[in-house]
Formats: structure tokens, sequence, C-alpha cells
């Protein structure tokens, strides 16, 4: 009776111990996981950002460009008066 106590403690011991590899496996895991993902939404903040900027000096030029014209506009009406 003893022994097989014995054993079957020595079983879940080693089980026991198997486990553990496996929790810290699956935390290292999940760790790699976020950090992946983590370096996908930098990416594409970065991305996105970079789009946005290029959308608002389009638009910048875009006014300066009429504002330009409408100054050359006036100048020429400017010359026939």
């Amino acid at each position: 009776a003893l022994g097989t106590a014995t054993n079957k403690l020595a079983s879940l011991g080693t089980s026991s111990t198997g486990l553990d590899t496996h929790l810290t496996f699956v935390g290292k895991l999940q760790d790699s996981l976020d950090a992946g993902v983590g370096n996908l939404v930098d990416a594409d903040l970065a991305k996105e950002s970079a789009k946005l900027q290029s959308l608002q000096t389009k638009q910048q030029l875009g006014v300066q460009a009429l504002s330009i014209a409408n100054q050359s506009s006036s100048s020429i009406l400017s010359l026939f008066r």
C-alpha cells in the first residue's frame, strides 16, 4: 500500500512538472503573440499617419493654389481699370 502510494505521488509530481513546463511555454507564446500583434498595429498606425499627412499636405497645396489663382485674376482685372 505504501509502495503504491509512493508510486502514485511520484507520478503526480512528474505530471505537475509537465504542467508547469506547459504553463511556462503557453505564457511565453502569449507574450510573443501580443508583441507580434503590437508590431502589426504599430505598422498600420505609421502607414495611416503617413497617408493622413499626405492628404493634409495636398489639401494645403490646393488652398494655396486657389489663393494664387484668385490673386492673379484680381491683378489682371486691375489692369483693365
